[in-house]
């Protein structure tokens, strides 16, 4: 099922149902009134010359004119191309470039930063004051004539790996990609369609993992929220005052709200609180289950595979923190539809257990990267149907996935392996740890010598020491930080996941300037 026919469905479904509501409950849509602006700004945009296939770029923040053009891109047929906020002008051009972009919407906040690539695009549309086409004008100017049915093969999104530098990889996806999410997001993380009174809340940009969401509750007939930007308070008033029920998280986030003081009754109304994006380490795990919410929901996925790929169900949860404590560490089972195994350098599977790469094959795996016939370095991505996801990881008998770390991400100190999360989780531990970051730097005599970065908890003061004891009593002698280095806060991608690129680059710059004469 493509886009416009899922939009078309809930419009006559669902009519006076409010369908979103913006910073206010006053910012709101019903059903039907938003399946008709999204059929007229698709047939605005086609009227401004935009031919099927032609990529569309959005720089947008959460809004619900977000989602209006996120829908009515793909639902007239182009290829809709989310440009992160959060990423530097720089990479927007160079997505502008690779994507050779002929259409453009962006919110009058960016209009500087935008300028040269409203330079090169032939069709712009501006949300708010700008000197080209306004987004509103084009909503009630054009006719809510009907959608063309797409083929469920047919390309409709570029999506740009975060932090996007030098080279951009675009994941192609199609109709077919999205209606797998749904389908999977429905069965395995909502653990079934969202009903009449469920209202799913967007705290983190529909850029990313909350963006998952929309299509699930739309298709349901349920209400969401667009929080325009994201901190504890509002998150908290939107569970509390407007009755969101379902949400997901970064870590990062579910860390800021336990640091702000939440409790379970703060989040009594919640239903689903999920979380995805990077790997959550056990004790802040049990913290958030004692102290936010019992119905937590990990899920991993890729922008190569969208998500989910593997569902970390809430009975896991229980189960893990009543006498199951590996579980926790686990990143869950297949979903409906998704094919999964672990397999060597030569692509053969390995026994249970055992440490290989994460491969997965099924509707919701890309249909290969945009220009991969121009990069040797991308045309191997999918092999067979089978996506080579570059994460290192291990099966279960049961299915459960273990994800060690990414293949760049791992540290060879002294000839062995050392996988930065299995020693993160042994500092995440310590009482006084709020965050924690561990890369590999070069070493002359060790090849690499693993360096951990640490955030204290509110309140508390991180005793590096200590930290170094506590790993000495839990992991082998090479696995442990030759340094612990405590810091004020970490530098976040444009996903929210703590950046271990700047961290690396930082530490390596440092130690060249000190090895200078």
């Amino acid at each position: 099922m493509d886009v416009g026919t899922m939009l078309t469905r809930a419009g006559r479904r669902f009519g006076d149902r409010v369908a979103v509501e913006g910073s206010t409950a006053a910012d709101r849509r019903s059903f039907a009134e938003l399946a008709d602006r999204v059929t007229r700004i698709a047939s605005g945009l086609r009227a401004l010359g935009l031919e099927p296939g032609d990529r569309v770029l959005d720089l947008q923040s959460n809004s619900t004119a977000y989602l209006e053009t996120d829908l009515a891109i793909r639902a007239a047929g182009l290829v809709r191309v989310a440009l992160n906020y959060r990423l530097h002008p720089s990479d927007w051009q160079r997505i502008a470039t690779d994507c050779t972009a002929r259409g453009l919407i962006y919110h009058e906040r960016f209009a500087d930063d935008i300028a040269p690539v409203r330079e090169q695009v032939p069709h712009v549309v501006v949300v708010g004051e700008g000197p080209e086409t306004d987004l509103e004008a084009l909503a009630t100017g054009a006719t809510a004539g009907p959608l063309s049915v797409r083929d469920p093969g047919d390309l409709c999104g570029l999506h740009y790996s975060s932090g996007t530098t030098g080279h951009p990889k675009g994941a192609q996806r199609t109709h077919r990609n999205w209606f797998a999410s749904v389908v999977n997001m429905t069965h395995d993380v909502l653990d079934g369609p969202p009903g009449p009174d469920d209202c799913y809340v967007h705290a983190g940009p529909v850029t990313h993992t909350s963006g998952l969401f929309v299509l699930p509750f739309f298709v349901a007939g349920a209400r969401q929220i667009v929080l325009p930007t994201w901190d504890p308070q509002t998150f908290l008033e939107a569970v509390g005052e407007r009755g969101a029920t379902h949400t997901a998280l970064v870590p990062t986030m579910v860390a800021r709200l336990l640091s702000h003081g939440t409790t379970r009754e703060d989040l009594a109304g919640l239903k689903m609180l999920g979380y995805a994006g990077a790997p959550m380490p056990p004790e802040q795990m049990r913290r958030a289950h004692e102290r936010l919410t019992p119905h937590l929901v990990q899920y991993y996925g890729l922008v190569e595979a969208i998500p989910p790929v593997t569902v970390l169900d809430a009975t896991d949860h229980a189960r893990g923190l009543a006498d199951q404590p590996e579980l926790l560490t686990s990143a869950g089972r297949p979903a409906l539809g998704v094919e999964l195994a672990v397999v060597d350098e030569d692509g053969r599977p390995v026994p249970d257990g055992e440490v290989g790469e994460v491969i997965t094959r099924g509707d919701h795996v890309m249909a290969g990267y945009y220009n991969a016939e121009q990069r040797t370095d991308l045309s191997k991505a999918v092999v067979d149907g089978w996506l080579h996801t570059g994460d290192l990881g291990r099966l279960s008998g049961d299915g459960h996935l273990w994800l060690i770390d990414r293949k760049g991400d791992m540290i060879i100190s002294g000839g062995y392996n050392i996988y930065p999360r299995e020693v993160e989780e042994v500092i995440a531990e310590v009482p006084e740890v709020g965050e924690v970051a561990v890369v590999g730097v070069a070493d002359a005599d060790w090849g690499q010598r693993v360096v951990a970065l640490v955030t204290a908890r509110a309140g508390a003061e991180v005793d590096p020491e200590r930290v170094r004891e506590h790993c000495a009593t839990r992991m082998a002698s090479y696995k442990k930080p030759k340094e612990v280095r405590v810091v004020s806060e970490f530098p976040l991608n444009s996903t929210g996941k703590i950046a271990k690129k700047v961290l690396r680059a930082d530490l390596e710059q440092e130690q060249e300037q000190e090895g200078m004469p």
